[in-house]
């Protein structure tokens, strides 16, 4: 094992043990959850736009799940402040896997995009063009 991917599965673990932005928003402009059924994860995430309702502002996310589903919510939460939505939707398996900076199997791909695909769900959601009650990655390849 590289020294670098060590430092990167070390990363994956702190963020799993230490999630950054855990919790709940108290008046968040839009929330989402998903579900990973192949894996038992559950993550929903709480977004705050600013005042333009395009820019994310603030972002927190709670749920359950393996180290890869968590580690990546954890990560990306700390990525979204400053995105606007357009950016978020713009967002791709790469960008996710690039995060976590580690090689993920292709059976756990699912895991870690899960906190993707529910903000972009939230996001499609809250401008009206999706209606949707929860993400499932079940369909995804």
């Amino acid at each position: 094992m590289s020294m670098g991917s060590d430092m990167y599965r070390q990363q994956i673990l702190d963020h799993y043990r230490n999630p950054r932005n855990h919790g709940e928003l108290d008046d968040p402009t839009f929330s989402h959850e998903g579900f990973n059924p192949s894996c038992g994860d559950e993550i929903e995430f709480d977004v705050e736009l600013a005042a333009d309702g395009e820019t994310v502002e603030d972002v927190a996310f709670h749920g359950d799940g393996c180290a890869i589903s968590q580690a990546s919510a954890s990560l990306l939460s700390q990525e979204l402040p400053g995105m606007t939505l357009d950016e978020i939707d713009d967002l791709d398996r790469d960008d996710v896997l690039e995060l976590l900076g580690v090689e993920v199997t292709p059976m756990r791909i699912k895991c870690a995009v899960l906190a993707e695909k529910v903000v972009q769900d939230g996001a499609d959601i809250y401008r009206g063009e999706k209606e949707l009650e929860a993400t499932s990655t079940e369909d995804d390849a």
